[in-house]
């Protein structure tokens, strides 16, 4: 069965400068992973530029791509962040923050004008960044005996899987991330191990 458990997003932060009329529209592209990175990263750029008239922004977040926010921070509704986020929509990436910060320079660019110079400065900053593909990941720790360890060890090197932790005491307990795909034959082999547990933690 095949089922998509890969999703697109940014490499590295990046920014870019459009300018119309004028207007000079900053943008910046943020990889994210989650809504409690967006707050800071737009009050940093406040700071960075207190006298900008618009601080407008547009973030997709979450591998099934279905959470988003967009704000318009003072620009008429839907000429701002819609346009930002319509970007992100066209290029199907996630976990993505972009802000564009506007210098207003005296001339009103109009709906249609404010709409292209917000989807233009998004794409820009966008050009800047690289496009990676990254894969959904479910993370587990693993619960086990000291004598169990050369077992467990092996489903781990035979899955090529990715160590986030781990804790050898005599409660022997490992972090691992195994890929949305190979879940179901991971688990199926740790837990035919004797005295193992694995607990779901998180997807990233």
């Amino acid at each position: 069965m095949l089922f998509d458990d890969t999703y697109q997003t940014i490499a590295n932060p990046a920014e870019a400068i459009f300018r119309d009329k004028g207007s000079k529209f900053l943008s910046y592209a943020y990889p994210i992973r989650t809504d409690a990175e967006v707050k800071p990263l737009i009050e940093k750029l406040k700071n960075e530029h207190p006298k900008a008239n618009h601080h407008c922004w547009a973030m997709r977040l979450s591998p099934d791509r279905s959470v988003f926010r967009v704000n318009d921070d003072g620009e008429p509704s839907g000429t701002a962040g819609r346009p930002i986020l319509n970007v992100l929509l066209s290029k199907n990436i996630t976990n993505v923050l972009v802000v564009v910060v506007r210098y207003f320079g005296g001339t009103l660019l109009g709906v249609p004008g404010l709409i292209n110079a917000y989807k233009t400065s998004a794409e820009m900053a966008l050009a800047e960044s690289k496009v990676i593909e990254q894969t959904l990941q479910d993370v587990y720790t693993v619960s086990f005996g000291y004598l169990q360890m050369n077992e467990v060890m092996k489903v781990i090197k035979d899955a090529q899987l990715n160590v986030i932790k781990q804790d050898f005491d005599n409660n022997c307990s490992i972090t691992i991330a195994i890929r949305k795909m190979q879940v179901n034959p991971v688990l199926a082999k740790l837990e035919s191990i004797d005295g193992l547990s694995a607990k779901f933690d998180h997807t990233f």
